[in-house]
């Protein structure tokens, strides 16, 4: 445990996230890394930590992105233009390998 001044609540957080991303395949030191960031981000938004980023304190939760996340694995900004060129080469649209992100977007109807 990287830290003494966290709450028995969020030592055992830490635990759980750790031995959650061990299970996933994470390395020991990764799994940590893994735990701590997302532990002291929900210090820093439930107003427990001396100091907070901006983005720690305004941002959505590391639970609601993660879940966000999960699933389709297309990220934040929708699918990749690589995965939409794909899509587009399986409907064999003409003009795909010219066409921006935006443009294979449209020309897909998304």
């Amino acid at each position: 445990m990287p830290q003494q001044t966290w709450s028995s609540k969020r030592e055992r957080q830490y635990k759980h996230i750790k031995d959650s991303a061990k299970d996933q395949g994470a390395s020991t030191d990764r799994a940590e890394e893994i735990a701590a960031r997302t532990v002291n981000k929900n210090r820093a938004q439930a107003g427990e930590a001396r100091q907070a980023s901006r983005t720690s304190t305004q941002d959505m939760s590391p639970q609601r992105r993660g879940g966000k996340r999960s699933g389709n694995r297309q990220g934040p900004g929708g699918p990749t233009k690589e995965q939409l060129y794909n899509d587009a080469k399986k409907r064999n649209i003409k003009g795909r390998s010219k066409m921006s992100k935006k443009e294979l977007q449209r020309a897909l109807g998304r």
